[in-house]
């Protein structure tokens, strides 16, 4: 990935992500962030396994990211841009809806 990729990457994830490392941490302890998402054989969900990286990401220094990290943070930019998009009517406070996205790192609500 080029320094071109890798910075329209990181402004996107930056934008997107609107959850501090430790606001994570914190979401990703709750009962609702375990049982939003899909599990794949019973086990972690995709967005909670995701939701952990994100943290390491957050928390890491620009450059220590590697192309994993930015082909990682690309699938994170998508998958919040996808899912904002499906924003389903009404009250989202309390939605499987934005639980899933908290787990991705983005509250829609902040």
């Amino acid at each position: 990935m080029d320094d071109d990729e890798r910075k329209g990457v990181g402004e996107a994830f930056r934008e997107l992500v609107n959850m501090t490392p430790a606001e994570l941490e914190n979401w990703l302890a709750s009962d609702q962030s375990h049982s939003a998402g899909q599990h794949q054989s019973g086990g972690e969900s995709t967005g909670h396994a995701s939701g952990r990286r994100i943290v390491e990401i957050l928390r890491a220094k620009k450059g220590d990211l590697s192309d994993d990290d930015y082909r990682h943070m690309r699938k994170v930019v998508g998958y919040i841009r996808r899912h904002l998009a499906q924003r389903p009517p009404g009250d989202v406070r309390d939605t499987r809806w934005r639980h899933s996205l908290m787990n991705w790192g983005h509250d829609p609500l902040a």
